[in-house]
């Protein structure tokens, strides 16, 4: 079954933060913002698209018990924690962090001048009490053009590992190439059109902003009817 979000369905957020202000598309509840028929999808728990203003920062916040995925839509993110470890996400750049006993982190724009989009993807972790860390790894747009990249798994294959059921894949997808996504049962995809679009996923159309959850589908087949930029989320969902 396909369940397309379209990109109105979506909750915005705006609110100002350090040194500037932000807006979100959040896809499932976080903050003060609840959905009792989007409460997660599976592994997956958080999906925001958030945009900082030039030189906005979210200041430094706890957390505790999370697999975390940042994906750099636009401009340039920066992460820091506590001990002053990060790194500086160019687009389509992505970081993994597993938050595990406990870390204070923010995330910045490192642009005085430019707008900062990102999304941020948190997943339930595989095991508690797992040791704080931060990996990235740069990813060009010519190593996911008409194709599926591996940004995070847990069986490596030279993505980043994740401690938790779940894998990331990014695509710049040109319109009229397509692609083919194998699901295991159990398992789910949520994909979403960063920008571009529209797609077409198993018949279904998702515009620019849009989404679709796939459950059920033992394959997604995807078509890109104008240049897309994509995200897919495999997530366990039993």
């Amino acid at each position: 079954m396909i369940t397309v979000r379209r990109r109105e369905d979506i909750y915005q957020a705006r609110g100002a933060i350090q040194d500037g202000t932000f807006t979100g598309r959040w896809h499932f509840p976080f903050g003060g913002y609840r959905d009792p028929e989007n409460t997660g999808f599976g592994s997956l728990w958080v999906f925001n698209d958030d945009t900082l203003s030039p030189g906005a920062t979210w200041p430094l916040h706890p957390h505790r018990e999370i697999e975390v995925v940042t994906y750099c839509a636009g401009g340039e993110f920066r992460h820091a924690d506590e001990r002053g470890k990060g790194g500086v996400l160019k687009k389509g750049w992505v970081q993994h962090t597993t938050v595990g006993s406990g870390m204070l982190h923010s995330e910045i724009n490192n642009s005085p001048d430019e707008p900062m989009r990102f999304i941020q993807m948190w997943f339930h972790p595989s095991g508690k009490g797992l040791k704080p860390s931060v990996e990235q790894k740069p990813v060009e747009r010519r190593e996911r053009t008409n194709r599926l990249a591996r940004l995070v798994s847990p069986d490596g294959d030279g993505a980043l590992n994740i401690n938790s059921d779940a894998r990331v894949l990014a695509s710049y997808l040109e319109k009229g190439h397509g692609l083919a996504y194998a699901l295991k049962p159990g398992r789910g995809g949520y994909l979403y059109v960063v920008e571009g679009g529209p797609v077409v996923v198993n018949g279904n159309e998702v515009e620019a902003l849009g989404a679709a959850k796939a459950e059920n589908e033992n394959e997604l087949i995807i078509k890109a009817l104008e240049d897309s930029e994509l995200l897919l989320v495999d997530a366990l969902l039993t």
